[in-house]
């Protein structure tokens, strides 16, 4: 078995366009995580920044920028599409 002290803490790679791999992140005892600097830079992630926490129980927990994820919100909250009687499609 690998020596985990030796793996990169973060390898950041490049997927398809606008996708990346940050590496792995240890969990602490506060269950405190550190967001790799790479992701932090790409995503503008800055201290004191509000992220929300998704969880699928099937696929894992994703961060987003909690101004982001209000908008994206907002956006599907106020362009819905009433039919012609009025009510939500």
């Amino acid at each position: 078995m690998a020596d985990d002290s030796k793996i990169k803490d973060y390898i950041h790679a490049a997927g398809p366009e606008g996708k990346h791999i940050f590496g792995t992140v240890k969990v602490g005892e506060k269950g405190q995580i550190v967001i790799p600097r790479d992701a932090r830079r790409i995503f503008d992630i800055k201290p004191g920044d509000q992220l929300v926490m998704l969880g699928d129980e099937a696929q894992g927990i994703a961060l987003i920028k909690s101004e982001i994820f209000l908008q994206m919100v907002a956006d599907e909250v106020f362009h819905m599409n009433p039919n012609e009687d009025g009510e939500d499609e």
